[in-house]
């Protein structure tokens, strides 16, 4: 399924505001000058029942006066090459500048879905103005004002139209594990690893994998679908942005497995993409196993296995209970350990707990532990059920479910991962009312 929506136009015409307006977040920093998005932004999106990716392609503008030679090309270029549908956001109070005229230039010359948001159209001069923006040539042009809000939910409405909802030609019946990280840390070489032969082209240059592979995997009496996610095209002009290349690709993988096998560099440690990566993988609730790779490299007298465990820990939280596998490709150690650990996470997050043992446990974990009360009444949850969804989730009906607050709800989930074998995957509860 690819289902990605990538934000592309000049610096300062609201791409941030937009971006921050679908995807219901205000994660983006807005400010009236150019440049200041500094970082690559990915969300999810939701209309109409469906999910897709957004990418924030911001962050141009902060070393060069020629904008749009030195970076936005490049941007347009990636989100031409990896979306599935383009918003190109222009602004009305510029009119169409020559900036606009070249991006527009390369978007016709794509076989990708362009849609042209008009945005700062929040009166009705303005309106008359954004009509200008029809000689562009593109068919999808839309007026809208991201701040507000006015216009979103039709440009919304046509995205969804251009989503790809086919049915998926991959077995369903076996698990599919994804493997994600930065580029160079020996993800195709783990591929390889596990099926003990070159599946892929491996070398020690950063991109060279160039498409995602979806490798069957049956041995040993364990059967699972194995995607190298890596997929970055090894293109010179492309160099500096090997790091955005290879989230949009991890992504991608993310909507088509079940779990995430997120590498990681031991001589580097967690670094903040890995963080990106593993935030994403958790909001997809995904199942995730940690990696840590080239663990030969590291001194062993200034680092052990539990200590940089713990340093995993602290950045990750709150989720925590995750399996860390310590492995070296080269030296084709532990290898077998992250199948194992793996396929572990994945019976995890199918597991079923049936009701009766499911309130047995919980509401004896509640009687002792209640919630706070609320205005000096008490909170009573009275009863648990597990919900028929892909991944863990779980209903507590009470009397006032709004007022269970975020320290309650870990206690929850602490008590469901301690009584029952969650390993790796990520919980959803809810409370609703009795």
């Amino acid at each position: 399924m690819n289902n990605t929506v990538a934000i592309v136009g000049r610096p300062n015409v609201g791409k941030s505001t937009l971006y921050n307006r679908l995807v219901g977040e205000r994660m983006a920093i807005v400010d009236d000058f150019s440049g200041v998005t500094r970082d690559r932004l990915y969300g999810i999106g939701e209309w109409n029942g469906k999910s897709f990716n957004i990418i924030d392609t911001g962050g141009f503008v902060t070393h060069s006066d020629d904008v749009f030679e030195s970076e936005i090309r490049k941007q347009v270029e990636i989100a031409i090459d990896e979306a599935t549908v383009i918003l190109f956001v222009v602004d009305v109070t510029c009119g169409i500048t020559d900036l606009e005229l070249d991006i527009a230039d390369m978007l016709r010359r794509t076989n990708k879905k362009v849609l042209v948001a008009v945005n700062k159209v929040d009166n009705n001069a303005r309106l008359l103005d954004a009509n200008e923006f029809y000689s562009l040539g593109f068919e999808s042009v839309f007026f809208i004002a991201s701040i507000s809000g006015s216009g979103t939910g039709e440009l919304l409405d046509e995205v969804v139209l251009n989503i790809d909802d086919e049915a998926e030609v991959l077995r369903t019946d076996i698990p599919r594990f994804a493997i994600v990280g930065q580029p160079n840390v020996g993800k195709s070489s783990m591929v390889n690893a596990m099926l003990g032969q070159d599946r892929n082209i491996v070398t020690d240059i950063a991109g060279t994998t160039r498409d995602s592979i979806h490798t069957y995997y049956n041995l040993f009496h364990k059967e699972f679908y194995l995607v190298d996610t890596a997929g970055i095209r090894k293109k010179a002009k492309v160099h500096e942005f090997l790091e955005f290349y290879s989230v949009i690709r991890a992504i991608k993988a993310m909507d088509e497995a079940d779990i995430i096998v997120l590498m990681i560099d031991a001589t580097m440690g967690i670094e903040q993409q890995d963080l990106n990566i593993f935030s994403m993988a958790v909001k997809k609730k995904k199942g995730i196993v940690i990696v840590v790779n080239k663990w030969d490299l590291v001194e062993k007298s200034t680092k052990t296995t539990k200590v940089f465990e713990e340093s995993i820990h602290h950045r990750i939280v709150p989720f925590k209970d995750v399996p860390i596998v310590f492995t070296s490709v080269v030296e084709k150690q532990r290898i077998f350990k992250v199948i194992e650990e793996a396929i572990k996470v994945h019976e995890n997050r199918k597991r079923k707990i049936s009701t009766s043992v499911l309130n047995e446990v919980m509401i004896k974990v509640i009687s002792e532990t209640p919630p706070p009360s609320y205005r000096g009444n008490y909170v009573q949850i009275k009863y648990v059920t597990q919900l028929p969804t892909y991944f863990p989730a779980f209903a507590f009906f009470c009397n006032h479910p709004a007022e269970i607050k975020e320290p309650y709800r870990n206690f929850l989930e602490n008590q469901l991962r301690k009584n029952f074998d969650f390993h790796g995957t990520p919980i959803q509860i809810y409370f609703r009312k009795k």
